[in-house]
């Protein structure tokens, strides 16, 4: 008899033991019994027979999970704090035997594409791609239109000529229909799309291309990292920055960070790509400045000293883009749970005197509280800084303004666009070709509006809610807000000049840095030294439970125990910022180290049954 140590796929179990007959292969995909159903797992080791009885494995399938697979699985779960069976759970395993031999026996299938390229980069971009092919893991720091795209299809088509594959992440938001095209046109059939709105027939096929060997990029947001490719020679992360590569339920990961560590694995060169680099690629990697593109068509930024709304000036320019049969975006950050506090006047916003974050607006206790160490102190009656009693905590929602701009601008053909309105890939292409066609004037939008789509005819993007993102709880608000503000100014002005208006207190702040990111990233620098990532490690300990004196007593616990940790520091611990989500009291520890080995070490010892551990963590609400 032989005994295995086999992870449950997406269960948080531990390893569970079973024995076979048969000799069965490390990895292999097989079926087991657990509580009288039949489940998924996969053999992670041979073991001793053990002191108890177990069961027998039912069925080993043709499927497998390779060495490498099973080593990105152990990392994934000892780093960010889950099962084995939940990390296997976000791959996918290599193909069976009959699938195996067909890849082996056909390497004809790459002939097919013609490799004569059609895409001719400038010298500035030959010489960016030469860059990038000379480090391990780099950046791409290109402004929006410089042309990065062309710098990956082509780097893609070198890979291609070599027979090996390629995996190319992007956000969701931006897989837009537009890129999907392109790369079609240019790869054909080379080319597959994979992610969450696929059907399972669209699935099906998708993965019958990568096990035939005839896909050679794999293009798609966080899952499409996990695919089962063999000859891979290059990830390309694009949008880098962005928060949507971070997993918010277990395993937490971040697509970006695990794309770096296969890079390592695998022995082949990550590239890294956005307009707006996170300081923490910025300080760790070299990187190629790319500049030009649309950002230097001839752009006017106007700021206007105002809350956020649909302020007079917001309605004249929009009224004005209509009359001149001109388009126009209208921006609003993805509406946020917590309101801030900002004078109405001056534009001051309440900082927490112990972390340099906003502190949102509890109405229920009347007051403000910081939700990094849980430092609360009354509203305020008047501005600390200029005595005004206009304070205001105020956030304008898209419905509402699609609403406000349609009752003042009646001849406005006005559109939303956000999650809630393109809940599909095939509205969204809808929306853009009816966008693009000129048949809506106004699109008003969130985070959407900002993500790679291609908007041909925009003259005029107003920005509002600029304040609100600065002032936000989270020791990125800076960088989160900027970043936002050069995404949007760069979806306009494509083919002429354009007008950016920004609705702020802080213009000397946007002015600065709008257009010289790279001197944000460097005044950045010296604001998170002591403090924050990339020079310290975060980690977020929540707990839930429908009793809030238990979840309570759970955080407690395991604070007193990590207080033994000399290299690991409490930051602060209480109540979470939303302190019940569906029907369960919610609490939390925030902690900081110069290292993440000591912060695994000590939350290993002390983590109890109801800790939840977020390490890096990019949500702070």
């Amino acid at each position: 008899m032989n005994y295995y140590n086999i992870a449950l796929l997406n269960s948080p179990l531990e390893l569970l033991t079973y024995q076979s007959r048969h000799t069965t292969l490390v990895g292999a995909k097989v079926s087991v019994a657990m509580r009288g159903k039949e489940v998924e797992g996969v053999v992670v080791a041979v073991c001793n027979e053990p002191s108890f009885e177990c069961l027998e494995i039912l069925e080993t399938g043709s499927f497998h999970y390779s060495p490498k697979q099973l080593e990105i699985a152990i990392f994934m779960a000892s780093y960010y704090f889950c099962s084995l069976g939940e990390a296997l759970g976000v791959m996918v395993a290599f193909g069976g035997g009959e699938i195996l031999n067909q890849v082996q026996n056909d390497d004809s299938r790459h002939s097919k594409l013609d490799l004569e390229s059609g895409i001719r980069l400038s010298d500035k971009q030959n010489e960016a791609l030469a860059f990038l092919k000379k480090h391990p893991v780099s950046v791409l720091f290109g402004d929006t239109g410089s042309g990065k795209t062309e710098i990956y299809m082509r780097y893609f088509e070198e890979m291609i000529a070599q027979k090996k594959r390629s995996i190319f992440l992007m956000p969701e938001i931006s897989l837009t229909p537009q890129m999907s095209k392109r790369l079609k046109l240019h790869f054909g059939d080379s080319v597959v799309f994979w992610h969450s709105k696929l059907s399972p027939s669209q699935k099906k096929k998708a993965l019958l291309s990568i096990y035939d060997g005839s896909a050679m990029i794999v293009a798609g947001p966080r899952s499409a990292l996990f695919l089962p490719l063999r000859d891979l020679g290059l990830i390309v992360v694009d949008e880098e920055h962005d928060d949507s590569y971070k997993s918010s339920s277990r395993p937490r990961y971040n697509a970006r960070d695990i794309a770096i560590y296969m890079g390592k694995l695998y022995d082949v060169p990550v590239v890294l790509g956005s307009a707006t680099p996170s300081l923490t690629s910025y300080v760790k990697f070299p990187y190629f400045r790319l500049k030009g593109g649309y950002f230097n068509a001839q752009k006017e930024f106007i700021y206007e000293r105002s809350v956020e709304s649909l302020s007079p000036l917001v309605v004249k320019h929009l009224q004005k883009s209509v009359e001149q049969k001109e388009q126009s975006i209208l921006f609003l950050p993805t509406r946020a749970n917590f309101k801030y506090l900002i004078c109405g006047d001056c534009g001051h916003t309440y900082k927490c005197v112990f972390c340099s974050v906003g502190m949102s607006v509890h109405q229920k206790t009347r007051s403000l509280k910081c939700h990094y160490c849980n430092f609360a102190q009354a509203i305020p009656q008047k501005c600390s800084e200029c005595g005004s009693e206009h304070l205001v905590s105020s956030r304008l929602g898209t419905a509402e303004a699609l609403k406000e701009v349609r009752e003042q601008i009646s001849d406005a053909r006005v559109e939303q666009f956000d999650r809630d309105t393109i809940t599909t890939a095939k509205k969204l292409e809808e929306m853009l070709e009816r966008f693009n066609a000129k048949e809506i004037d106004v699109l008003i939008g969130t985070q959407m509006l900002s993500k790679g789509h291609d908007y041909h005819g925009v003259a005029l993007a107003v920005v509002l809610g600029m304040d609100n993102m600065l002032g936000m709880s989270d020791y990125r608000a800076r960088e989160k807000a900027l970043s936002t503000l050069v995404q949007v100014a760069g979806r306009c002005g494509r083919k002429e000049s354009a007008k950016v208006l920004v609705q702020s207190f802080n213009e000397e702040f946007f002015k600065t840095f709008v257009q010289d990111y790279e001197a944000f990233l460097e005044e950045e620098k010296e604001y998170r030294k002591e403090l924050y990532p990339p020079y310290k490690k975060l980690c977020r300990v929540l707990f839930s439970h429908k009793n809030g004196v238990k979840a309570q007593e759970a955080m407690h616990e395991m604070a007193e125990c990590l207080r033994a940790f000399a290299g690991v520091e409490i930051v602060g611990f209480g109540k979470c910022g939303i302190e019940r989500v569906a029907d369960k009291y919610r609490f939390e520890i925030l902690l900081r180290s110069d290292k993440s080995t000591e912060i695994i070490k000590a939350v290993s010892v002390c983590k109890n049954a109801l800790a939840e551990i977020d390490m890096d963590p990019v949500e702070f609400n």
